[in-house]
C-alpha cells in the first residue's frame, strides 16, 4: 500500500477538520488497543550488540532516515562497526539480507536501505529480530534501526523519536492528538514518549527556532534540535520537482527556500514506484518550461537506471545544533 499523507491530519486541535476524521475515530481506538497489546505481550531478544532505534511517533515523513545516516557516520568515526537495520518497506525480499548496491534494486530491498547502503552496511529483514541477529553474526558491533519504535521484538539500548518541528502554514506536526487513521499518531503521544530516551526535533534549514508550544509537549525528555540541511545547492536553471515521500509538500518548500527556480512540483504517494508513463509525463511537463527534473535521494533510488542520468538527486543531511548532546546519547547506548 502506498501512503498518501492527508494534509488534514495536521490540523491543530480546535481548528476545522473534515467529517471523515470523526468517522475514523472508532478505527483509531481499535488500532490503539491492538498496538498496545502487541507491545505489552512481546518478549524482546537481545542480539548481543547495542541497538539504537530511530523511530517516529507519527506516520509520514519526519526526517528519520537522514538521522540514521548521521548516526551511522558518527559511530564509524568512533571506529565502531555499525550496521543499519531496516524492514525494507516497498521491497520484495523478506531477508535477512545485507543490501548489495551492485546487485539489489529498490524494488527488492526498498528505497531507504538502498540509499543508506552507500555509506554503511545495511540489512533488511521483515523480522527485525532475525535481521539484528544476522547483522551481529556478520560482525556488527552496533545497530542503528531505521524505524521500529513500535516494534518490540528487539531490546534497544537507545530509543530516539524524530518529530517534525515545522509549525508554519497552520500545520501542527502531531495533529490534534488523534491516532491513525483519524490522525498521524501511531499511538497516543504519552504512550510513545514513555518508551523514548530522547526526542529529535527536525526543523527545516530556514527556521531559526522551534515553536515553544511544541517544545512544551516534551517536558520530561531531552530534546535535540536538528535541521535538514542541503548538501549541495539545487540545480541551476528552471526545474520541475517531484517527490514520493511522506510529506512531499515539504520537499517543495525546501527547494524553494534553497533558491531553486521551481516552475512546477508533482507530489506522489510515499515509496511511489515510478513507471515509464509517469516519468515521461514528468519529462513532458519539464519540457514545457524548458526545465530540468529534480527529486530527493530517496526518490532517485527508485528510478529506473535509464532515467537516473536525466534527473538530479538533491541530497540533504541531518545537522544537529548540539553535537555534544548527541555524542552523550551515543555514549549511553554504547556503555557496557
Amino acid at each position: 500500500m502506498k501512503l498518501s499523507t492527508p494534509r488534514w491530519w495536521y490540523v491543530r486541535e480546535g481548528a476545522p477538520a473534515p467529517v471523515i476524521r470523526t468517522l475514523l475515530r472508532p478505527i483509531s481506538w481499535i488500532w490503539t488497543v491492538v498496538t498496545a497489546r502487541r507491545i505489552a505481550r512481546a518478549v524482546p531478544i537481545d542480539p548481543g550488540v547495542p541497538v539504537i532505534c530511530v523511530g517516529n511517533l507519527t506516520a509520514g515523513g519526519t526526517g528519520k532516515t537522514p538521522v540514521v545516516r548521521e548516526l551511522l557516520k558518527r559511530l564509524q568515526a568512533r571506529h565502531v562497526e555499525a550496521h543499519g537495520l531496516s524492514k525494507g518497506y516497498g521491497g520484495s525480499l523478506e531477508g535477512p539480507v545485507q543490501v548489495d548496491l551492485a546487485s539489489h534494486s529498490a524494488a527488492e530491498v526498498g528505497d531507504e536501505p538502498l540509499m543508506l547502503a552507500a555509506d554503511a552496511p545495511i540489512w533488511i529483514s521483515r523480522d527485525r529480530a532475525k535481521g539484528a541477529l544476522a547483522a551481529a553474526w556478520a560482525g556488527a558491533q552496533a545497530l542503528v534501526m531505521d524505524d521500529g519504535h513500535q516494534n518490540p521484538s528487539i531490546r534497544k539500548a537507545l530509543s530516539l523519536v524524530v518529530v517534525d518541528g515545522e509549525t508554519r502554514n497552520n500545520e501542527w506536526p502531531l495533529g490534534d492528538g488523534a491516532v491513525f487513521p483519524a490522525g498521524p499518531l501511531r499511538e497516543p503521544l504519552a504512550v510513545g514518549l514513555a518508551r523514548a530516551d530522547a526526542v529529535i526535533l527536525m526543523l527545516p534549514s530556514d527556521l531559526e527556532t522551534p515553536d515553544p508550544d511544541l517544545l512544551a509537549m516534551f517536558p520530561d525528555k531531552p530534546v535535540l534540535v536538528a535541521r535538514l540541511a542541503p548538501l549541495a545547492p539545487p540545480p541551476s536553471g528552471p526545474q520541475v520537482g517531484f517527490a514520493g515521500v511522506g510529506k512531499p509538500w515539504k520537499v517543495e518548500r525546501s527547494l524553494q527556500a534553497a533558491g531553486c527556480d521551481l516552475k512546477d512540483f508533482a507530489p506522489f504517494p510515499d515509496h511511489m514506484a515510478y513507471d515509464e508513463r509517469t516519468l515521461r509525463g514528468l519529462a513532458d511537463r519539464a519540457a514545457v518550461f524548458g526545465a530540468g527534473l529534480v527529486t530527493t535521494e530517496k526518490d532517485w533510488a527508485r528510478l529506473p537506471a535509464a532515467w537516473r542520468a536525466k534527473i538530479t538527486a538533491w541530497p540533504v543531511a541531518a545537522v544537529f545544533e548540539d553535537d555534544a548532546a548527541l555524542e552523550d546519547l551515543l555514549d549511553l547506548a554504547l556503555r557496557p
